[in-house]
């Protein structure tokens, strides 16, 4: 099924963070969501709208401190409008089609504006999801139908010459969504952790938990993210602190819990973080987060991160690609070299994370996706990205963003009602307070995902929305920070 990309509106969204997060070199209080909606034409001549959400997020796609937050956002809004313009530009093709059609030119045009890989694929990876979410309205078939019957006609391509068409054939008609699927709540590094370290001056007193031990027992989930920040000494006092609520000795504790560790590239190669773990196997206080550790998020800049093996860590625990996974061929690059995973975020691409799945899944036991979270919000962002994750199999999920912003709060009223309606299993709304996702338990239901398009049984409140800026047209040059060249 062909498919033609006829119109793109772009909006954004501000919302403040109920709580600081730090996570790599920033800590955020406030931000910006990109919000797009597409129209579509097919061939027999229907048409229709989708829409697709993600965060503006500055020193994560691009980290060098030259460039302004507000020069990182405007990177961002340069990817989209190239990735329209190449898309537009075919006409009519499949969905997939218009994604591998134009993948080399914006990886290669994004590179002559000064945006690496990361940053480039982040208007390919808004357009792709809004326009399947089109394409599944049209036809009135959900995300999880139209992947398991290929219908956006995904194929191996000379962009993918490790990936078997067979395989990638049978991998797709396998793919059933799960019913529910749990979170895994991110520990960011300026967190307070036990409630004595919450002063009532401090507090925010919105009915949400503000420290670790609260969330532990508030949530009631079994899975937990934690954020190291390079310093091995602070690191590991860190570490301990969380272990004295997660087992129990501040607090109720969270049970059989299980941890994976986030370095955000704050290390600068393998013997830092190598030096880190072995530290945290010798330590008494953290015998059971070192048996429940699952795996280490690339904890070394990405600079380094494909120079040289993580063996010496890989024999602790698994490692997966993160911030480094900036192309097509990084995974299978990153394989190489000793990692076994790589992260799906949705900010990277639907499509890779398809595709970077049905390879773990050829290469077998003990090689895997993880399912990472970039504050994908309640609302659109985080409903895409749980339907493609559960999809994938992933019994787990990194969700961090109903926890540091309070819910649907920097959407409108008519719109958080709708969203209340439309998916009542995700979504809860006590008087006063904004409409929040329904986390009790630390699992997420995913019925009402299974809707016409990818995962959203709502008109967006556009209205209340204000227009995305232009993006710039020029290479953006840290030594002009107002982007001039």
């Amino acid at each position: 099924m062909k498919v033609k990309l006829e119109a793109v509106d772009r909006f954004e969204r501000d919302h403040r963070l109920r709580l600081p997060f730090r996570f790599g070199v920033i800590t955020v209080t406030q931000g910006i969501q990109a919000i797009i909606r597409v129209r579509i034409a097919l061939e027999d001549g229907r048409t229709g709208e989708g829409v697709a959400a993600e965060a503006l997020g500055a020193k994560w796609f691009e980290k060098s401190p030259e460039f302004s937050d507000a020069q990182n956002l405007d990177q961002l809004r340069q990817a989209l409008q190239l990735a329209i313009e190449l898309y537009t530009a075919q006409g009519f093709a499949t969905p997939f089609g218009l994604y591998a059609g134009a993948y080399r030119q914006q990886i290669a045009r994004g590179a002559e504006l000064g945006l690496n890989p990361l940053v480039a694929s982040y208007g390919p990876a808004l357009l792709d999801r809004a326009i399947i979410d089109a394409l599944g309205k049209i036809t009135g078939q959900s995300f999880a139908r139209m992947i398991a019957a290929n219908v956006p006609g995904i194929e191996a391509t000379d962009l993918t010459p490790d990936i078997d068409a067979a395989h990638l054939a049978s991998f797709l008609a396998g793919l059933k969504p799960r019913a529910s699927i749990d979170l895994r709540h991110t520990v960011g590094l300026v967190d307070p952790l036990t409630t004595a370290e919450r002063s009532a001056s401090e507090r925010v007193n919105d009915g949400l938990p503000e420290t670790l031990e609260e969330v532990v027992s508030y949530y009631g989930g079994r899975y937990y993210k934690l954020k190291v920040g390079g310093d091995v000494r602070t690191d590991l006092d860190r570490l301990t602190r969380i272990a004295a609520v997660l087992d129990g000795k501040v607090g109720a504790g969270a049970g059989d819990y299980r941890v994976t560790f986030d370095g955000n590239e704050q290390y600068d190669d393998v013997d830092g973080i190598v030096e880190l773990w072995r530290k945290v196997e010798e330590t008494p206080a953290l015998a059971k987060m070192v048996k429940a550790t699952l795996f280490i998020e690339q904890p070394i800049k990405r600079q380094a991160a494909l120079s040289r093996p993580v063996t010496a860590l890989a024999e602790y625990r698994p490692v997966i690609i993160d911030e480094s996974d900036g192309e097509l061929s990084t995974f299978p690059q990153a394989l190489k070299l000793g990692y076994a995973g790589v992260s799906s975020k949705n900010c990277k691409g639907f499509y890779k994370s398809i595709l970077n799945a049905a390879r773990a899944a050829r290469l077998g036991p003990g090689y895997f996706m993880s399912a990472e979270d970039l504050t994908t919000q309640p609302g659109v962002s985080v409903q895409q990205d749980l339907a493609l994750v559960s999809l994938l199999g992933l019994t787990h999920v990194e969700r961090n963003a109903h926890h540091f912003i309070d819910g649907m709060s920097s959407a409108s009223e008519a719109e958080q009602a709708a969203f209340v309606k439309a998916h009542p299993d995700l979504y809860e709304r006590q008087p006063g307070r904004p409409a929040r996702l329904r986390a009790k338990g630390g699992t997420l239901a995913l019925g009402s995902l299974e809707c016409p398009g990818f995962a959203v049984g709502v008109d967006l409140d556009f209205a209340a929305l204000r227009a995305m800026p232009a993006a710039p047209k020029d290479r953006l040059h840290p030594a002009h920070p107002g982007g001039k060249t």
